[in-house]
């Protein structure tokens, strides 16, 4: 029988901390298994093995930084929501690397899949913060995926290290909001503005 007070919930809320904690790369049945003080085949019992463990992972990433980005854009719009959804995201990877980590290759199973929900309202919630300046909804997707790739780029060169350069990281941070801000600012009163070709 499954080993009580274990479910999957519970062996999925586990393993993000210990990925959290040594690195999505490190996280394996075994390891997971010893934390939680069981034998590898107990965990089989609850999850399907480590690709079904990343995907819970990935879903249960998916939907915190989801409610995280709500709970801190309600309210706000424009400059003051970019600002607020920019160190959500940035707080959330810092705080959860590995977990985040899992969602990066992570892939919707089908139509009913939790990741597709969750991803979903992680995506409303940064569209949400783009309607507040206006922007053409022809350019929405173009606007979304620049301040996706703006906010994942930081966060996760930050997390690994990769500023390496004196200049302050604060600094840099608070840079490249300003410039999305005013990116956006110009691209709203140009309103449907050709977007240039990049092949």
């Amino acid at each position: 029988m499954p080993r009580a007070g274990l479910a999957p919930a519970a062996v999925t809320e586990a393993g993000a901390a210990l990925a959290d904690e040594r690195g999505f790369d490190q996280l394996s049945m075994g390891v997971l298994a010893e934390r939680l003080g069981v034998r590898p085949p107990s965990l089989y019992k609850h999850v399907d093995g480590l690709a079904d463990l990343s995907h819970r992972i990935a879903v249960l990433a998916a939907d915190q930084l989801a409610d995280t980005l709500r709970g801190a854009t309600q309210g706000l719009a424009g400059g003051d929501a970019l600002v607020a959804a920019a160190r959500a995201v940035r707080q959330f990877v810092r705080e959860h690397p590995g977990r985040y980590a899992a969602t990066l290759g992570a892939r919707p199973t089908g139509p009913d899949d939790a990741y597709a929900a969750a991803t979903g309202r992680v995506l409303e919630s940064l569209a949400a913060v783009l309607r507040g300046y206006g922007i053409d909804p022809g350019q929405e997707v173009h606007a979304l995926r620049m301040l996706r790739s703006s906010l994942h780029g930081f966060a996760t060169l930050e997390v690994g290290g990769g500023f390496q350069m004196a200049t302050d990281v604060e600094e840099s941070f608070g840079w490249m909001v300003g410039f999305v801000d005013r990116g956006l600012r110009a691209t709203a009163a140009g309103g449907r503005d050709r977007v240039p070709r990049t092949a």
